[in-house]
């Protein structure tokens, strides 16, 4: 685990990011999340209680290691409102941000109070979380997909056609692509072992496609003389970094005319599902455990996903813009004709 900002932490937060790892199994990157939005709580703490002149101390430079704890254990409901409204008005930070800011500080004190017993009790509880508008995910359609994979071009084409192929049929983070090693797939029960979130691991099957795109690319791979145990090389034949995975899934949608669409390896993991639920008519438990989702909630995103399809499709047909004329009444000649 990174250890370096641990350095400007006081001793109450330091305790609570190891609880938040070793206890909790979170993954390093969402530690140092954690961090980052305490870190902004306290630095607003010292400046609301007139330790540090803003004026002649950048934000970004404001130390945290010597915040009192009692700072954090006066804190009031009304005081924590006072802090989103700091979030948005003097840092402007966006609805999305201070939505998280909001989660990381409730988590927080639920483990001072329910954990630590450091305070006596909780006064963030009806402190509620800023409501983000429901937006689906983008994703590519089976048509984008396939272009993708046939617009390939690179002077490691086996490599990297089989890292976009395990994204469009796997559903995989880009992080648990990035850690397969060479012993974590078998051709013999095509199945795939990955680590996500929190090193949780989960075992996935590989379609025809993805076990294609493995025999093609494996005999290069094990022709590298390295003791990386990794899967996917760099140029270095060093373990791929996730940056240069995405500038390989970038430059591949580019090649495919898609470079506009916004989309991006998790992105891919959103096609990988919609596919799954549109073509496949999988059931979302079973999409739940391809993809790890710890709730049945986040996944119901797909449902709604081929809803709004058939709701474009509705919308779609030639006749969709008519409108109902009014009603033409006979007139009294007219009936008596009759």
């Amino acid at each position: 685990m990174k250890k370096a900002y641990y350095e400007d932490c006081p001793d109450y937060l330091a305790d609570y990011l190891t609880y938040m790892q070793l206890v909790k199994g979170r993954g390093d990157r969402t530690v140092e999340a954690y961090y980052i939005d305490l870190r902004t709580f306290l630095r607003y703490l010292r400046i609301v209680h007139n330790e540090v002149d803003t004026n002649k101390t950048p934000f970004e430079e404001i130390t945290i290691a010597q915040v009192p704890f009692e700072y954090v254990r006066k804190l009031r409901l009304i005081d924590a409102y006072d802090y989103l409204k700091w979030l948005a008005e003097d840092r402007a930070n966006s609805l999305k941000t201070r939505a998280r800011k909001t989660s990381a500080l409730k988590q927080f004190y639920s483990y001072l109070h329910l954990k630590k017993n450091l305070i006596s009790s909780d006064p963030l509880t009806q402190l509620e979380i800023p409501k983000l508008p429901k937006t689906l995910p983008k994703y590519l359609s089976l048509e984008d997909a396939q272009r993708l994979l046939s617009s390939i071009e690179s002077d490691h084409f086996e490599r990297d056609y089989c890292m976009i192929t395990l994204f469009l049929n796997c559903g995989m983070r880009l992080s648990e692509l990035c850690g397969l090693n060479l012993s974590d797939f078998s051709f013999e029960s095509e199945t795939l072992r990955l680590f996500g979130k929190g090193q949780k691991e989960r075992i996935v099957y590989i379609n025809q496609a993805c076990i294609s795109a493995l025999k093609a690319y494996l005999p290069i791979r094990l022709s590298v003389q390295t003791q990386e145990k990794a899967l996917f090389l760099s140029n270095r034949n060093t373990r791929i970094s996730r940056r240069r995975t995405q500038e390989i899934v970038e430059e591949s949608l580019k090649k495919a005319g898609l470079g506009n669409l916004g989309i991006t390896t998790h992105k891919l993991r959103h096609t990988a599902a919609t596919l799954m639920y549109q073509y496949g008519n999988v059931d979302t438990l079973v999409i739940k455990d391809i993809l790890g989702h710890e709730s049945l909630a986040t996944t119901e995103i797909y449902t709604h996903l081929s809803n709004e399809n058939l709701r474009q499709a509705a919308n779609a047909n030639p006749l969709a813009g008519n409108k109902a004329p009014k009603h033409k009444r006979k007139t009294d000649k007219e009936d008596s004709d009759e």
